[in-house]
């Protein structure tokens, strides 16, 4: 453990110490003095676990049904497996780096949940149930500051919609996870900020390879083997809690997944309500769930999802809710037979010519064709349909104007105003856009009132690190003018539609009739966020590290997870979740990190 990780990590642990020593404390006699009306009022007890089982219930790699069953049959408390997960953020926090804030009411909401219990009343799917947000979903037990110094230490007034509906299906948010700052959109080309990077938290580890990459040219304290971005899946995989909620722009719910062996699900957008989310742009912005198994991950989208849309998102109309909101009912253990799957080879599989230039692009290598020629085998042999190719027509359409990977994202200095002909100005827009209007909502109480004033106050703090990787990403949404530019965004928008979803995945799913494509990774992210599609990623295999440059001579690199996604058009969810199902239940690869059992 690095000094500086032991540094940073102290106020979390000093916060879990304080709590841990709560949840240990008697309870007070009868003959005690009672306290006054200022006295800090003490933990509610819990009740005690039964005596039906005298096996004890851990929390590690524990499912969502496993903990509820446990406490259902008195083996455990929710007060109790809260408590059993502050204690693993202790034990592991200083290597991991996996939390930037703890919920200093989480072992009372705890205690709350199970007085409810014993009156009979459980409010649902999650009651009891300890999970995590990532930190630009906003919190009024805790500060939300999207990784930004600016907002270190700020507590919005107002939570999000998904945490009140998490909190009406029974859940205790007990952290808020690290991420890439402010969601992976400060700084872009030329200083790329690296991948779960922020000022307020700095660097998270991989619990697969918990170790900082030692290549000199990238020695500034970024991990080994990459955690994934912009959300983190560190603290799900290392048992921190059950299951936590990340959000996606492009990739932010796939990448993290994949790099830490979990199942993820990018709903379309407007499955879940973002009001109360620090956003990008309303027209990729997404949040959605990240647990150890499909079951979990369904369980979260279901509480996720509101009831009836939400007047604060007009984007909440999309998509129809399962009746009772539950996606579990979807899960069937034959899906896969009869399924029809295409594969997308060109790009995402094999490298392809862009089209008016030498550039090859995409491709895997070696490794990671075994493991999705072994996840295709798997599907085979369990009755599905296999589209082998089920090219996208936007990727091998031999028109630059008509082809996707000719039409990228306009990020970084290099994509400027008057440098940015041949991109998509809708992340760029949308930012100046939606989080200016997003700090309108926060009133008197926003730390800074537009994102010129966040540029400023980066710089003006430059000596805190506000600017370690410098903001590109920020200057050039800055530079857009929302009355002007419209224009411009909307025809980019219009494009962005077109290449990815109508032409695009639209197209070659209703002519193979396909029920999804199957992508290696997180590889189809690009193409269903620009959609707003959805994608459910599982498990599957390990890939060796082998970046580019090479570690050095006797740097023993631990291997990668890697996992296969399915991906759908929109509102696509509950297809895509039965077929993920299926898949995990045949093949169960998915391995708890070494030394964090």
């Amino acid at each position: 453990m690095n000094k500086s990780t032991r540094v940073l990590a102290a106020p979390v642990l000093v916060a879990i110490s304080s709590l841990l020593v709560t949840a240990q404390s008697p309870k007070p006699s009868a003959s005690s003095s009672k306290p006054s009306a200022s006295s800090p009022k003490p933990s509610a007890p819990s009740p005690k676990p039964s005596a039906l089982s005298s096996r004890p219930f851990s929390v590690v790699e524990g499912s969502i049904p496993q903990m509820q069953q446990a406490m259902r049959q008195g083996r455990t408390t929710s007060r109790e497996l809260v408590r059993m997960s502050l204690a693993r953020i202790a034990t592991y926090e200083p290597l991991l780096h996996a939390v930037l804030a703890v919920n200093p009411q989480a072992l009372d909401e705890a205690a709350a949940r199970d007085r409810e219990r014993a009156r009979g009343h459980v409010r649902g799917p999650l009651h009891g149930i300890p999970v995590a947000l990532k930190d630009n979903i906003q919190t009024t037990m805790m500060s939300t500051t999207g990784g930004a110094l600016a907002f270190e230490h700020f507590v919005p007034p107002y939570e999000a919609t998904l945490v009140a509906n998490l909190r009406a299906a029974g859940a205790v948010v007990i952290a808020k996870t690290g991420m890439t700052e402010l969601a992976n959109w400060v700084a872009g080309d030329p200083t790329p900020m690296p991948t779960n990077y922020n000022a307020v938290g700095r660097f998270g580890f991989n619990p697969y390879d918990p170790r900082r990459d030692p290549r000199d040219a990238t020695f500034d304290g970024r991990p080994a083997l990459q955690t994934g971005g912009s959300s983190s899946g560190i603290g799900t995989a290392a048992s921190f809690w059950a299951a936590n909620v990340g959000t996606e722009t492009s990739g932010s719910i796939l990448s993290p997944s994949n790099q830490n062996m979990l199942a993820g699900i990018k709903p379309t957008v407007g499955r879940i309500s973002r009001y109360g989310v620090i956003p990008i742009t309303a027209d990729q912005d997404t949040a959605g769930p990240m647990a150890r198994t499909v079951t979990d991950a369904a369980i979260m989208l279901g509480a996720l999802e509101g009831a009836s849309p939400d007047p604060h998102d007009p984007a909440t109309r999309t998509c129809t809710p399962p009746p009772g909101r539950s996606y579990t009912r979807f899960l069937r253990a034959g899906a896969l037979k009869g399924a029809r799957i295409g594969i997308p080879r060109a790009f995402f599989y094999d490298r392809v010519v862009q089209p008016g230039t030498t550039i090859m692009r995409g491709g895997l290598t070696d490794a990671q064709q075994r493991v999705m020629a072994d996840a295709i085998e798997v599907l085979k042999k369990h009755g599905a349909i296999i589209i082998d190719p089920a090219d996208v027509p936007t990727i091998v359409d031999p028109d630059p104007q008509n082809n996707f990977l000719s039409w990228n994202i306009c990020s970084g200095a290099e994509d400027a105003k008057g440098k940015d002909d041949d991109c998509t100005v809708v992340l760029k827009y949308g930012m100046k856009r939606d989080f200016n209007a997003w700090l309108a909502t926060l009133g008197p109480s926003a730390p800074v009132k537009s994102l010129a004033e966040l540029r400023e106050w980066n710089l003006t703090h430059a000596k805190a690190d506000t600017l370690k990787y410098g903001q590109s990403n920020l200057d050039i949404s800055d530079e857009m003018d929302v009355v002007r530019d419209r224009a411009r965004y909307e025809a980019d928008r219009a494009k962005d539609i077109r290449l990815a979803g109508t032409n695009g995945i639209d197209a070659v799913i209703k002519a193979q009739r396909l029920d999804a494509l199957l992508f290696p990774g997180p590889n189809g992210a690009g193409i269903s966020a620009r959609a707003g599609y959805p994608t459910v990623i599982v498990p599957f295999g390990m890939v060796p590290n082998a970046p580019t440059p090479p570690f050095p001579a006797g740097f023993d690199a631990k291997p990668s997870p890697y996992g296969v996604s399915f991906a759908g058009q929109a509102c696509s969810e509950p297809r895509l979740l039965a077929l993920a199902y299926a898949f995990e239940r045949v093949t169960k690869r998915r391995a708890a990190p070494p030394g964090f059992r």
